[in-house]
């Protein structure tokens, strides 16, 4: 086995919304941790509320954290995170520093998703297209909680308009505000790597424009369904990955912003079908080899 990623402290993978471990034999992270593993690291997987704000979910994910000190024996702990699962893992850091060695967010809206704000603006909590949004997001929570094979704990909680409030532009500058460890100076920027000992990191991709998108392929059924987002955005049209935007992810070292990806593939889904030039997997490995450089 290679050594090449074996990193001082356990790496813990953190879901995004409507996250999970595994869906059936469906994993969220599909060949990432298996390719980590076979590289020499300790992987974990974890669950949080797949609806709520990022505060409950971050809670969640400190009640793990300390499950997983006590099994493995680490006194630390390296935290990925997809989508809100970046706000979730921040939140973490900002709260116990001294048990999270690093945060990475990947895809995270740390600035906030304008997707997020189009649908507060255009399906309103109190309107009738509201409500229905609601109940298809319940329904698909209810539905992730029957077919969820990965998870043994109890049932979590779901909030779906504090869900929703956690990612709007507003919602997550009130976040900033209270926990803005790692977070640029400049918008589009760099933040401080070290932040009360953790490091922070990001990457995130961009739909590429035209039917030849690099990271696009034919039957990548989630990338039809961030370029429909995509146009959703304003300020930053034509810089996203469908669900955020290039410079909102951005969070202490960016390792890069452009990559071929959309918001689903960066993670390796559905089934890796994530098109030609689009390399997920191969990220994770570069990055744990990258924090076991630096002795985390």
């Amino acid at each position: 086995m290679s050594q090449g990623s074996a990193t001082r402290y356990p790496l813990v993978l953190v879901p995004g919304m409507l996250g999970f471990i595994r869906l059936l034999l469906y994993p969220y992270w599909f060949g990432i941790i298996s390719a980590l593993r076979r590289d020499g690291a300790t992987v974990i997987a974890v669950q949080v509320s797949p609806l709520n704000s990022t505060e409950v979910r971050g809670e969640q994910l400190l009640a793990r954290i300390e499950e997983i000190l006590r099994e493995t024996g680490a006194e630390k702990v390296n935290l990925i995170g997809h989508s809100q699962g970046s706000l979730t893992a921040r939140y973490a850091a900002a709260k116990r520093p001294d048990q999270v060695a690093s945060v990475t967010s990947v895809a995270g809206p740390n600035h906030g998703s304008e997707l997020a704000d189009h649908l507060h603006t255009h399906y309103p909590a109190d309107s009738a297209k509201g409500r229905l949004l609601s109940f298809l997001l319940w329904l698909i929570s209810a539905l992730m909680c029957l077919l969820e094979t990965g998870y043994r704990g109890p049932r979590l909680p779901v909030d779906i308009p504090a869900s929703h409030q956690s990612l709007t532009t507003a919602g997550v500058a009130l976040f900033n505000q209270r926990y803005p460890q790692g977070l640029p100076d400049t918008w589009g920027g760099h933040g401080p790597e070290v932040v009360n000992g953790v490091r922070y990191y990001s990457w995130s991709g961009t739909l590429q424009p035209g039917k030849t998108d690099r990271g696009c392929n034919l039957f990548d059924g989630t990338n039809r369904s961030c370029r429909l987002f995509a146009r959703t955005f304003v300020r930053e049209a034509g810089h996203c990955d469908g669900m955020v935007g290039r410079y909102s992810s951005h969070l202490g070292t960016v390792i890069g912003d452009e990559y071929p990806m959309d918001h689903f593939d960066i993670v390796n889904q559905s089934l890796g079908l994530v098109g030609k030039g689009a390399e997920p997997v191969r990220l994770f490995v570069e990055h744990a080899a990258r924090l076991k450089a630096v002795g985390v």
